[in-house]
């Protein structure tokens, strides 16, 4: 198993398009100035000893030296001793609602950060419960199938936005249905569903969706996010709010949270309906209901045992560098000859 020590580091990798357009507009400049001095192909002559290709393998070669440097700095580890270890907990499946009503703000930042937020915190609490995820909108998608790794829990927590599902709606069904597909009920342990929600725009039966979970031993627990108020929809537009969904009128759309379809699902599936709060997310209340599931011990294999792996990469990075800097942008002095000999003979 691979991962990161400082996995923060890989954001320096961002910084490579940003080189490679520098460094092509540095050579379009120098290829304009070229230009200006005559014919090119008189130009290379009148310069033999300038090499017009070396630059770009340099170039190259530093590349490939920060690209290694980065990841060495990120620290990559590989589990070394895998251990079987015995735990007892039981498997949560996080149903999360990723449509556009999500973004609006009577939850601060807005409805789907103060939810991610929350899991978040519900992630560093847990200790032997096995976690999943489930985006939905006008569909549903697995996230992140249930495991034991926290880490990759909040990895991909923090990928979760309103543009992953392309179909927009609230498919709370068909969300509880797939929650249903991914647990393995063969390990006996205990199951619990949460879902997250503003229950706008509910497409189809949920309710009798959580009382199937329901009979097959998963509680459902709903999670109201918003107001009864509501707010408007915000517009992004490369991460910029532009203004708001507008109706057929040129009105501010309002979403409202619909409490009595949140609380209908709950009571279905035997679970409990939370509204949250900027002061209170409700998992806590949630998580207090879900402590009374069953837990059953089995075993599990983790990596306990973790080997850098960082000098590998620093070590290729230093070698790049080192080639990089002994390349001169110069031609050998051979070929200067040799094309000074053909411009005399002509």
């Amino acid at each position: 198993m691979l991962r990161f020590a400082h996995i923060n580091f890989l954001w320096g990798l961002l910084a490579i398009p940003v080189f490679l357009l520098l460094y092509l507009q540095v050579s379009r400049w120098k290829k304009n100035a070229v230009a200006t001095l005559g014919d090119k192909n008189v130009v290379k002559l009148m310069m033999p000893d300038v090499s017009f290709s070396r630059p770009w393998l340099k170039f190259i070669l530093f590349i490939l030296a920060y690209l290694f440097l980065i990841v060495g700095a990120a620290d990559p580890q590989i589990g070394s001793k895998m251990e079987e270890e015995k735990r007892k907990g039981a498997d949560l499946m996080i149903l999360l609602d990723v449509s556009n009503s999500m973004l609006s703000q009577d939850l601060a930042p807005n409805r789907l950060e103060s939810a991610k937020r929350a899991i978040a915190q519900l992630i560093d609490n847990l200790h032997s419960d096995r976690i999943g995820i489930i985006v939905f909108a006008g569909e549903a998608y697995v996230q992140l199938p249930v495991t034991t790794d926290y880490s990759a829990a909040k990895l991909f927590l923090n990928t979760i936005n309103t543009n992953m599902v392309p179909t927009q709606g609230t498919a709370i069904g068909s969300a509880i249905t797939l929650g249903m597909k991914s647990f393995d009920f063969n390990n006996g342990t205990g199951k619990a569903m949460i879902i997250i929600t503003d229950g706008e725009n509910h497409e189809d039966d949920a309710v009798e969706a959580a009382k199937t979970a329901t009979e097959k031993g998963v509680s459902v627990n709903v999670i109201g996010v918003g107001s009864v108020e509501g707010a408007p929809i915000p517009i992004y537009d490369n991460g910029k709010q532009t203004g708001f969904h507008l109706d057929s009128v040129g009105k501010p759309v309002i979403s409202k949270l619909n409490e009595d379809m949140g609380k209908e699902i709950a009571a279905a599936g035997g679970g409990a309906y939370v509204r949250a709060t900027n002061a209170n997310s409700g998992l806590g209340i949630v998580m207090d209901q879900i402590e009374k599931i069953q837990r059953k011990t089995v075993d599990s294999k983790n990596f306990k045992d973790y080997e850098d792996r960082f000098q590998i990469f620093l070590g290729i990075a230093f070698l790049l560098l080192m080639v990089e800097f002994f390349i001169s942008n110069r031609k050998s002095q051979r070929l200067s000859n040799l094309k000074l000999f053909e411009v005399k003979k002509i």
